[in-house]
């Protein structure tokens, strides 16, 4: 009997520490592919953008064959949840909210978000300069949650599914400010011929209440082994010199 215990029980260990040795051969990332530089779908239909480089450097630095799948964002997270892939690269803010969700890696990178407003609106922020303002913000993001919590009772929400649509907005007049990522609005629309008339106002917002601490990649809560994979990951393109090599590539700055 207790031979048949003994080897019950080495059967139990051996079986544990085989799923716990889980190997990432293959990663499927999803991405949105809607929030440039960080991530957007190029004329020839190829991802491109920050976030996209990142996942391709990450992969190669933890051994693995990533593949990319695109996912509109307001259904990103469920469509992780239900295994249509295993992590998400898509500039998503790591937040206590969240992390009852999903596991998050180490940040990849933390900016501020700010307001735009159009030139010569005269428009302050405040609760009384925001008086009676429409605001515009991609739904379901920090920067939704922050604008609800904070300007709520003074302004006009505007949601959109991508960023892309607030900016369209803002063009025709629809809104009278919008509220975004700092880069993400200077690259995809402030720099754009589209943008011109538009200008950042107000101080940058970063508050981990609403912000977090920053952009991570979103795991599975049993699969943190992979989110410990992309921590160490990040530590050691940080440290030989990539994550500089792709920062420059889009940014003036380490937006680390």
């Amino acid at each position: 009997m207790k031979k048949l215990i003994t080897m019950a029980l080495m059967a139990l260990m051996t079986l544990g520490t085989s799923v716990s040795a889980k190997e990432w051969k293959k990663i499927r990332v999803g991405v949105e592919g809607a929030y440039p530089p960080f991530s957007a779908v190029a004329p020839d239909g190829t991802l491109e953008g920050f976030d996209i480089d990142i996942t391709y450097a990450l992969c190669e630095e933890i051994g693995a064959y990533c593949v990319l799948v695109p996912q509109d964002w307001d259904g990103i997270i469920p469509a992780l949840l239900a295994r249509k892939y295993d992590a998400i690269i898509a500039s998503m803010s790591i937040t206590e909210e969240r992390k009852k969700k999903v596991a998050f890696s180490e940040k990849y990178y933390n900016t501020p978000a700010k307001f735009a407003r159009k030139k010569g609106s005269g428009i302050s922020i405040s609760k009384a300069g925001l008086k009676g303002k429409t605001v515009g913000v991609q739904r379901a993001t920090t920067h939704d949650n922050f604008i609800t919590a904070e300007f709520g009772d003074s302004v006009e929400i505007k949601r959109y599914g991508t960023q892309d649509e607030a900016y369209l907005d803002a063009v025709a007049g629809r809104v009278d400010l919008l509220l975004a990522d700092s880069i993400a609005m200077d690259d995809g629309f402030l720099k754009t011929d589209k943008g011109k008339g538009w200008e950042f106002v107000g101080p940058g917002y970063s508050d981990p209440k609403y912000f977090g601490v920053g952009a991570g990649i979103a795991v599975r809560k049993s699969d943190r082994d992979l989110a410990n994979l992309f921590s160490k990951a990040i530590k050691s393109i940080r440290n030989n010199g990539v994550y500089k090599k792709i920062n420059a590539k889009y940014f003036a700055f380490d937006v680390y």
